[in-house]
């Protein structure tokens, strides 16, 4: 596995994990751009948007695009491998303490 590999799964997992704690588990693409770059992950808009469509192309989130803007959705599945319940090929385990 490459370092971009590694990098790319765990960007995932800090997407789910950043919805975990929001309001109806949902957050805008420019509120989770900042939420990664607090963990390391300073990407674009177009590498997150690639992001969020993967996730739901994985039914992890739900996605929406009013006016423009990614609005993701966590789904009970996205909860269960945001939590280690779950684990899916290309997004990191979370390490447990």
């Amino acid at each position: 596995m490459s370092f971009a590999d590694v990098m790319q799964e765990d960007r995932r997992l800090t997407i789910l994990k950043g919805l975990e704690p929001a309001a109806g588990y949902r957050a805008a693409q420019f509120v989770l751009a900042r939420w990664c770059e607090q963990f390391g992950h300073v990407v674009s808009q177009d590498r997150l948007r690639q992001d969020l469509a993967w996730l739901a192309e994985q039914g992890l989130i739900k996605l929406e695009t009013p006016e423009g803007v990614y609005v993701a959705t966590l789904t009970a599945r996205g909860l269960d491998v945001a939590t280690g319940r779950a684990v899916v090929p290309g997004v990191a385990k979370p390490q447990l303490v």
